[in-house]
């Protein structure tokens, strides 16, 4: 049997989780031409003056920003593999709602609470794993697995937020991020989508 290798077709499977991948790598790539400027300016939540829109556009667009390559794609590698499921569960415009709810959450958090900036997609990431340990409670099971690397991955972040000072890292960005999963997940199981929609 000869194999065609013509006949192979890519499919943009994930329109959000790709969308989100393509865009975070172009912000990447404006980055480094800029010197770091436009993370600064674009990318990165921090606490700068209420009269400044950037500000309030900073609080949902610092989880497209990344420090480098290697921080851009660790992220990406977990919601590649977690986020088309989650995408195909709970459709495309909630999935993106749920992305722009925990970037918000987190930026209000690091703004209210804390003298650090933030960029990175890692908030949506640990909201992802644990709002995939929701895809099959409907039907009355819990893939064990799933819950095995939520327990790993929120008790590590609680033990690295409590007793590790390495603001390197966001941990409590982290730990919002699933809490976040947490609260979408308990919701949607009474609701199908958000009031709104």
């Amino acid at each position: 049997m000869k194999f065609d290798i013509s006949s192979i077709q890519f499919d943009y499977n994930s329109k959000v989780i790709l969308t989100y991948l393509f865009i975070s790598l172009g912000a990447w790539l404006i980055n480094k031409i800029s010197g770091g400027k436009t993370n600064k300016l674009l990318f990165e939540s921090y606490r700068s003056s209420p009269l400044n829109p950037l500000t309030y556009i900073r609080m949902f667009t610092h989880c497209i920003g990344h420090k480098d390559l290697d921080h851009l794609i660790s992220n990406f590698l977990y919601i590649l593999l977690v986020g088309p499921m989650i995408e195909e569960k709970y459709g495309s415009i909630n999935l993106i709602i749920m992305f722009a709810i925990t970037s918000l959450v987190i930026a209000l958090f690091n703004i209210i609470f804390t003298d650090y900036s933030v960029l990175g997609a890692s908030g949506n990431v640990y909201m992802l794993i644990v709002l995939s340990s929701f895809t099959n409670i409907s039907e009355g099971k819990i893939p064990l697995t799933v819950l095995l690397i939520l327990i790993f991955y929120v008790m590590g972040e609680v033990k690295k937020s409590l007793l590790e000072h390495n603001k390197k890292v966001y941990h409590d960005g982290h730990l919002i991020g699933a809490l976040c999963g947490l609260l979408f997940g308990i919701y949607f199981l009474y609701f199908k989508s958000f009031p709104f929609l």
